[in-house]
């Protein structure tokens, strides 16, 4: 059954990872299970990456097993459960000192090594965005469907329906994205979606600041989080000075009043003219530097992924989509994945002797046919090396076909986040009609399979690299003479 097979997962993960005692959260995204660790030095980090069920492994903030879209999902709350179990019948738990000593050389650790301001951003951006692209893609999905029938004339009855259905989240956005940022920084969740809330209401288009009336949602999900990043800064110092017996009557009514009037007053006017200048610069860009930006921004996507920062790009892909219906950034980047497919087969096609890599690579495309790269990234091209690099080139040029094409006139982008490589197809809009923005979405992979296939097939391996991968790494033993020679491991 799926259970058992979901559970036996997450029960070979949990030893590897130093067993129930040493995880301090659980979460997933949309393809990786993220662990936070007490000890890092307890996890098997080859162990895990043989398991048959692990794609890869990352270590950033959390420590983050790769397990592909779908399967975390149903793994993950198999994960929860293992642990609360191993907790609860442990021998003898880990005390407050020993937790207080891991966690402080834990803190120390990734304090030398990721503790950026930058990088810190980027990550409670991320983790603030993230829960909300299950809702993201269910909706741009409807939302795609619902176009299909009205452009088409078909079941006139249901389309007022389905529009109800895939606008309802994206109009109130904005509450979720507070609620989620205030409980990335510490605050009161439910204040920072009350401050949030704010921006969406229809009342405030009888409100006047800086002698312009505003407009419900001016200022979307860029003024939701700066509302709710305010609020909390605010609940913060009510909580220090306002006496814990007037507390729970001061402390929030202070926070949503002295949050909210900033927020009106305020932060709407600055973030929607935010919000405009991003709708405005990435049109520019595509208008005027297509091919070039394309080639950029396809080129340098797959390190981005392979980092886990490409989810910080999720609020100007929210952004534009709120104001235009649709990001133009989503189909540039989703070559990447193009780019990584081609330069997967060319390494199948490279390595005939290598039964191993040619496995990992047939089991891990239509994952990448779809969109989702990371099986590849972290099982064929990051561990050779060269491979890598190619698939970005590929990514490169797909990128600059599709610039090119939008700055030629045919432009367009998707109406939801999270799909991509053809799975993106039913999710694309324009304005130069659905045959133009098909074709050239649809030649803009083909450039980037191409691509990564002929730059990995000539320029991805030397001459070493082909002859040490270039054989079974188990060939068949022999009953009599010496046992043939292991082939190096991929790394």
């Amino acid at each position: 059954m799926p259970t058992d097979k979901n559970r036996a997962t997450a029960a070979a993960i949990l030893p590897l990872v130093g067993g129930p005692d040493n995880i301090a959260s659980i979460a997933h995204c949309m393809t990786r299970l993220r662990i936070g660790l007490l000890d890092r030095s307890l996890v098997d980090d080859e162990a895990l990456r043989a398991l048959p069920a692990v794609l890869g492994v990352v270590e950033d903030d959390t420590y983050q097993i790769v397990l592909g879209p779908g399967t975390v999902a149903r793994v993950t709350p198999e994960f929860e459960a293992l642990v609360e179990e191993g907790r609860s019948a442990a021998a003898h738990p880990v005390t407050a000192d020993e937790l207080a000593a891991h966690g402080a050389a834990l803190k120390e650790a990734r304090k030398a090594r990721n503790a950026t301001p930058f990088k810190l951003f980027l990550r409670r951006v991320a983790n603030i965005f993230v829960p909300l692209i299950p809702a993201l893609i269910g909706c741009g999905i409807i939302a795609g469907l619902n176009g299909v029938l009205t452009n088409a004339g078909w079941l006139p009855g249901v389309v007022p329906a389905l529009a109800a259905i895939a606008s309802g989240f994206m109009s109130l956005i904005a509450v979720f994205v507070g609620y989620n940022t205030a409980k990335e920084f510490g605050g009161t969740p439910v204040l920072g979606g009350a401050v949030a809330a704010i921006i969406v209401f229809p009342g405030v288009a009888k409100i006047t600041a800086f002698g312009l009336e505003l407009k419900p949602g001016q200022g979307g999900v860029l003024g939701a989080l700066a509302a709710a990043v305010l609020a909390v800064y605010v609940e913060k110092w009510c909580r220090r000075w306002v006496p814990e017996a007037l507390d729970v009557l001061i402390t929030p009514t202070l926070t949503v009043l002295v949050s909210g009037l900033a927020t009106i007053f305020g932060l709407m006017f600055l973030a929607g003219e935010a919000s405009a200048a991003i709708g405005t610069f990435a049109n520019w860009l595509l208008a005027t530097g297509g091919a070039f930006a394309g080639l950029v921004l396809g080129g340098l996507f797959l390190p981005l992924v392979m980092l886990g920062l490409h989810q910080a790009l999720i609020p100007l892909h929210t952004t534009l989509i709120e104001q235009s219906g649709y990001t133009v950034l989503l189909p540039i980047l989703a070559m990447a994945g193009a780019g990584q497919v081609g330069a997967a087969i060319a390494v199948y096609y490279r390595l005939p002797r290598n039964g191993s890599l040619r496995t990992t690579i047939k089991s891990a495309l239509p994952a990448g046919f779809l969109g989702v790269g990371e099986p590849l990234i972290y099982g064929v091209s990051l561990p050779l090396g060269r491979p890598f690099v190619t698939a970005c080139i590929g990514g490169a040029a797909g990128g600059a076909f599709v610039g090119l094409a939008n700055q030629l006139g045919v432009a367009f982008g998707s109406t939801a986040i999270g799909p991509s490589g053809w799975a993106l197809f039913p999710l694309l809009n324009g304005t130069s009609g659905p045959a133009a923005t098909l074709a050239v979405y649809a030649g803009g992979l083909a450039v980037g399979y191409l691509v990564g296939f002929l730059a990995t097939y000539f320029f991805g391996f030397t001459r070493q690299m082909l002859a040490d991968l270039n054989t079974d790494p188990e060939p068949a033993r022999t009953t009599d003479g010496p046992e043939p020679a292991k082939e190096p491991a991929l790394t």
